[in-house]
């Protein structure tokens, strides 16, 4: 059984977690000491070994059973005066290290206890408030694969003092009372897909607590007719003010009664662990009843997780770091609006360029976070969709370029990045790629070149990079020798663009295209099954490795790739022109040299025409394979349906035959 320690509360924060009076406050504490005493009696044999492991290594919850973070001694505080909680991110975790300093052996047990104090500590990996927002974000995405439909990222108005709060919601399946504690808890995730953007277990606490500093959690899940609801709650407030030297998580579970559809407590609490955690759920959340707590699981419907931020954090100028009024519509970082150096007639498009704007404004980073987003799922800022911006249409000129990166001998897979000048190219001087990690943006717009002579200014490029590991803010990479190699090679993909294709954009050609060989035949675009996922998704242009080579393969000091800008004609017998190739140490390359600029602009455009007419057709052959299906199981139904009137008509025939027999 726990052994717990009474919360000690200082006098002058009885009214500061709720609101309640001195009275009240002790009152409350009065009936934690009965109820924790109370269960001292009880034995540990209802607790497996492996569940206490796992327990004890992670955070404290007040309560008994089956939940895999008991621990001895929950909720034990420190000696030392409470920390004052200041409300400035970077400065919240500056105490004294005596704080955390002691550490004491109970029963001669040596599990390791996390300080609360981690919390803070562990959440400054994210540098940037939008980035700890997309971590949130992650999970729902993640539980499209369980039918989630939306995602909303809203202000609301915390009802205990009217301050604003971040509230991030999804229809996903939601999560039982184990899996909400394994939330809870560090290093623990249920994600075992390959194609799950979360890996590490960590994300949720560090995201929430970079944000405010309390976090309230409602889940409800649903399986096999068994629904339950879970409310937790991660409370730095709490910790620090009370002097914890642990982190305690207080939950309470309920059960679906499906015979009077009810919900009532759950058989994995008992009345006395449930009341506990109940009175510091209401002492310490927006929500100081009962009531008011399960109505938060009004709209959320069958299944689903409501998160709801509050205790925001406030910048070094006193204001919110999140800004909810510049915008309705969206949610912006206080002060991060980027002035841009540029000639003054186009600084206006630079810092309203997206490559700007995803700094400060949430619409513009969270339209570019996902590579892919199914139509059937939609995220909604402040009551409005984000329409998804897919940046290679922001491109002109573009190439597809392949690479294989290699590491210790192994091939790790082939990667295409679409590389190209920005559309407003070149009054935008942006340059930079976005890579991507499983569906996800890890690195928006990062730069691999330098602007010392204008080499490189305008080029971007889009790719997916899975055989990179993303460290645990997902802003940035694992600097591996297989990312080392990457941004060398993206390095050269700028260059060698830039070389053949600054004239396009007005800058002088320092570099001609290489002389060319006729071909017998022009090659054709592969029909691939990733071709026709990009036609159906119209999102990022994914082509295999076929389709790469008709695009073109580029390698190092060789011409090897598509140039949309330089097409060069050639007449042929019966035919009106043939694209030239040439080939290099095993390597296809294309080259195509257009005879003047405008060709070049004709021939791009009837390529975009004629890519929207297959999306179209793709769309509709899609279309009428389903209406055949339908058509086809129609079909059966109605050859069944003959087939049993046919066996009703002859049984009536034989009834009638042999009442004639029997009339006779």
């Amino acid at each position: 059984m726990v052994s717990m320690k009474a919360v000690k509360l200082e006098p002058d924060l009885l009214r500061d977690g709720s609101g309640a009076t001195n009275n009240q406050a002790v009152e409350q504490v009065q009936l934690q000491k009965y109820t924790i005493q109370s269960r001292k009696q009880d034995s540990e044999e209802n607790r497996s070994s492996t569940t206490l492991n796992t327990a004890q290594s992670c955070s404290s919850v007040l309560e008994q059973g089956q939940s895999p973070v008991d621990d001895t001694g929950i909720s034990s505080t420190s000696t030392l005066c409470p920390a004052p909680l200041c409300r400035q991110f970077w400065k919240a975790g500056n105490y004294s290290d005596a704080q955390g300093s002691k550490v004491n052996l109970q029963n001669g047990k040596t599990y390791l206890h996390v300080h609360p104090m981690f919390l803070h500590s562990n959440a400054t990996s994210h540098k940037w408030a939008f980035g700890a927002i997309a971590e949130l974000l992650d999970n729902a995405i993640d539980e499209i694969q369980n039918g989630a439909t939306f995602v909303i990222v809203d202000k609301i108005s915390n009802p205990r003092d009217g301050g604003s709060a971040l509230l991030i919601q999804d229809d996903g399946g939601g999560m039982d009372p184990e899996a909400i504690r394994r939330c809870m808890s560090f290093g623990f995730s249920d994600k075992k897909s390959t194609g799950a953007i979360g890996r590490y277990g960590n994300g949720f606490k560090t995201s929430s607590m970079r944000l405010g500093a309390d976090v309230i959690v409602f889940t409800r899940h649903m399986e096999d007719r068994n629904a339950t609801q879970s409310i937790g709650l991660l409370s730095y407030s709490f910790l620090m003010k009370m002097g914890h030297d642990r982190i305690i998580v207080p939950m309470v579970d309920y059960d679906l009664n499906t015979e009077n559809d009810k919900w009532e407590i759950s058989h994995r609490q008992t009345n006395e662990s449930f009341k506990a955690n109940l009175t510091l759920l209401l002492q310490w959340s927006p929500y100081s009843t009962e009531a008011e707590l399960l109505k938060q699981f009004d709209d959320i419907g069958l299944h689903g997780t409501k998160v709801v931020v509050y205790n925001l954090w406030y910048n070094d100028d006193g204001n919110l770091e999140l800004d909810f009024n510049t915008d309705p519509q969206d949610i912006r970082i206080e002060g991060d609006t980027r002035k841009v150096e540029s000639l003054p007639a186009w600084r206006t498009v630079n810092e309203q360029h997206i490559s700007n704007r995803f700094h400060y404004s949430l619409n513009a980073y969270l339209s570019i976070l996902y590579l892919r987003i199914p139509e059937t799922f939609s995220i909604k800022l402040r009551g409005q969709i984000v329409m998804p911006r897919n940046l290679a249409e922001d491109l002109k000129f573009p190439e597809y370029i392949l690479y294989r990166p290699h590491a210790a001998g192994l091939r790790e897979g082939h990667v295409i990045t679409t590389i190209g000048f920005v559309k407003d190219a070149p009054r935008v001087s942006i340059h930079g790629f976005n890579i991507y990690h499983k569906n996800r943006l890890i690195q928006p717009f990062m730069p691999v070149v330098s602007y010392a002579d204008s080499r490189g200014r305008g080029v971007v490029g889009i790719l997916e990079a899975n055989f990179i590991e993303p460290t645990h803010n997902k802003q940035d990479f694992e600097r591996t020798s297989l990312f080392q190699k990457l941004e060398v090679r993206l390095k050269e993909m700028t260059y060698e663009y830039w070389d053949f294709h600054c004239g396009l954009i007005g800058y002088q050609v320092k570099k001609k295209a290489r002389p060319v060989s006729t071909p017998h035949d022009p090659p054709a675009i592969a029909n691939s099954s990733h071709a026709n996922s990009f036609m159906s998704n119209q999102r990022f242009p994914t082509v295999d490795t076929a389709q790469a080579t008709s695009f073109g393969i580029k390698r190092k000091e060789h011409n090897n790739s598509l140039h949309a800008g330089s097409v060069k004609k050639q007449p042929r017998t019966g035919e009106g022109s043939v694209i030239s190739a040439s080939s290099s140490r095993g390597e296809i390359s294309l080259v195509l040299e257009p005879q003047t600029q405008n060709e070049a602009v004709v021939l791009m455009e009837e390529n975009k025409k004629l890519r929207a007419e297959l999306v179209e057709f793709e769309i509709r052959k899609e279309e009428l394979n389903l209406r055949v299906i339908q058509l086809t199981r129609e079909l059966e139904e109605q050859d069944v349906e003959y087939e049993r009137l046919m066996a009703e008509l002859t049984l009536v025939d034989d009834v009638k035959q042999e009442n004639q027999i029997v009339n006779m």
